[in-house]
């Protein structure tokens, strides 16, 4: 791809390549912690452009800066590049030519406007009243991908740090954002019963797991009901139950899984411990060996209310329509970044039909330039205010 040196047609010939490197990248998907070519691509495109890459030590994505004032302030712009699991059957011509593996959620065109975007700060760079940085990021599927760049040391002298996802739920041209917390936090749980099986016809030689099975998930849900305040939103979904493999056998073990979607940390914190007192007691009651495996993911993404005024602002001087949204129960490690400095994240209508991680998703390209110089001008004018 040439860089493009045409001030009057510079806009269209871009639009066109983000387009055409989305679909390459959607292609060609890779999961979490194993992005290793789609961070070569980026990596190529941003070198053609001369946009330094940080020399950090990530084993996949990367950080591009762009510095203008040397003594201005920080601004972060983070994307994310990995896909899902998932088998595609969203009927497009450049569906994935990985069997199994999607980008379902949308990160190949979260990528693309963030290269986008650099290429629109490197055209601007003479103009910049700071640095901006952006993270390319890797296994955020995951909801830990945040912590490795964060533990680079890459935001420690930032200032300020602005994220993005598509919403299906919004049309293109439409972007959302609310402050305070926008998404939920995530926990996973796994309990594992060690019981005594027994014959189905005597069942009080044993000690039938899945009667403990029962009694669990039914005490579980009624956490939500009866110790979560009634003006609180949270919610136990249990997914997965395991037990037995024959009909006239009651089997010596158990399992469950599921996840906990909460928005206020002392409500997480509460239905953790709430997990662990009725498993206590089930175990006592029942005699049994139960084991519960609480596996931390992210917390909400907790926006910072002075900035978000600015952030939709912007985006009405750009031509989108921006409003406040709804929280949404999703999980997003973007939490972990705004644990160490301010910043919102910010949905962008990509105009459905389907929902994120639905095998049909597709986003609508048409939105790819609008967010890309959307997040361009967020950046410069951040700086700007800051001068």
């Amino acid at each position: 791809m040439k860089i493009f040196e045409s001030v009057d047609n510079q806009y269209s010939e871009l639009t066109q390549y983000l387009i055409q490197f989305r679909r390459e990248r959607h292609q060609y998907p890779e999961l979490s912690n194993q992005e290793v070519e789609t961070t070569k691509a980026l990596r190529a495109v941003l070198e053609q452009h001369q946009i330094t890459i940080l020399d950090l030590p990530l084993k996949t994505g990367l950080v591009a800066e762009i510095q203008g004032e040397p003594t201005g302030k920080i601004v972060v712009l983070r994307s994310d590049i990995d896909a899902l699991p998932i088998l595609e059957e969203s009927g497009v011509d450049y569906s994935s030519k990985k069997d199994g593996v999607m980008h379902a959620c949308g990160h190949d065109f979260h990528q693309t406007a963030a290269l986008g975007a650099a290429i629109l700060l490197k055209q601007r760079q003479a103009d910049l009243k700071g640095t901006v940085r952006i993270l390319f990021q890797a296994a955020e599927e995951t909801g830990l991908g945040a912590l490795d760049v964060i533990n680079t040391g890459v935001l420690n002298d930032a200032n300020v740090i602005f994220g993005i996802h598509n919403d299906p739920t919004l049309p293109v041209g439409v972007l959302g954002t609310k402050p305070n917390a926008l998404t939920a936090g995530v926990d996973r749980f796994e309990i594992k019963i060690n019981a005594k099986g027994a014959h189905a016809a005597r069942p009080h030689d044993g000690n039938d797991p899945i009667i403990i099975l029962a009694q669990l998930i039914n005490a579980v849900q009624s956490i939500m009901s009866r110790n979560v305040a009634s003006n609180e939103n949270a919610v136990v979904s249990i997914t997965q139950v395991h037990s037995g493999n024959t009909w006239n056998v009651i089997p010596d073990n158990a399992y469950l899984e599921g996840t906990v979607r909460s928005f206020n940390q002392a409500v997480r914190e509460q239905i953790e411990q709430r997990f662990r007192t009725i498993i206590d007691g089930i175990k006592l009651a029942f005699d049994a060996d139960i084991q519960l495996y609480w596996h931390a993911g992210p917390p909400s993404v907790m926006n910072s209310p002075e900035w978000i005024d600015f952030t939709l602002d912007v985006a009405r001087r750009n031509g989108f329509e921006a409003k406040l949204v709804d929280a949404s129960p999703i999980g997003e490690d973007f939490a972990f970044y705004q644990q160490k400095i301010a910043g919102v994240f910010i949905m962008i209508g990509s105009g459905g039909p389907y929902a994120l991680h639905h095998p049909k998703f597709r986003v609508d390209d048409t939105a790819l330039f609008p967010t890309a110089n959307y997040l361009a001008t967020l950046a410069t004018e951040y700086l700007a205010l800051h001068s």
